[in-house]
């Protein structure tokens, strides 16, 4: 990424939904972080590197499984306990990087950046033009937007705008649609 300034990249990632039925919570957590090998995050916002996958607790029965690329599913839900879902048809991910990068999404964001909830390794989730998107904080400059497919484009002219505000290099490294 751009060092001077700041960087967007778009792509396709592997989002896998997991949620517990409320009876199951427990039992639910119990077997996908036996399948996974690792614990799971704790409360929401809380995120976890297990497996090749970002575990991300969404609210209190349901995680995102994050993952670049296509990663192999090797683990199941019992539909005893709980379900599981793709995202991945419906979502793209932004990142962001550079030394404006949370200067330019002050603009639109109504996020204290300097709160421990929003501090690296936490996710947060948040509108943007009224749309509901999830913010991954990365690094101290670096972030991730899961946007809705239909709304990527929007953003990308959003932040180029807000760039430009700001004296903001951007450069659109990649798209894969």
């Amino acid at each position: 990424m751009v060092e001077t300034g700041s960087a967007i990249s778009v792509a396709a990632c592997t989002i896998i939904q997991v949620e517990s039925w409320p009876e199951t919570q427990a039992a639910c957590e119990a077997d996908l972080s036996r399948q996974l090998g690792a614990a799971l995050p704790a409360v929401a916002g809380e995120t976890v590197a297990v497996a090749g996958w970002l575990a991300v607790r969404i609210a209190p029965r349901r995680f995102w499984l994050i993952a670049d690329g296509g990663p192999q599913v090797d683990w199941n839900i019992d539909p005893t306990l709980g379900c599981s879902l793709s995202l991945s048809e419906g979502r793209m991910r932004l990142k962001l990087s550079g030394p404006q990068t949370f200067n330019a999404l002050k603009g639109s964001v109504a996020i204290d950046w300097d709160s421990p909830c929003a501090s690296p390794r936490r996710a947060l989730q948040t509108g943007l033009h009224h749309v509901p998107v999830l913010l991954l904080r990365n690094g101290p400059d670096a972030c991730d937007i899961l946007v809705p497919r239909s709304f990527v484009r929007s953003v990308i002219e959003w932040l180029a705008d807000i760039a430009a505000v700001f004296d903001i290099q951007n450069e659109i490294v990649r798209h894969r649609a």
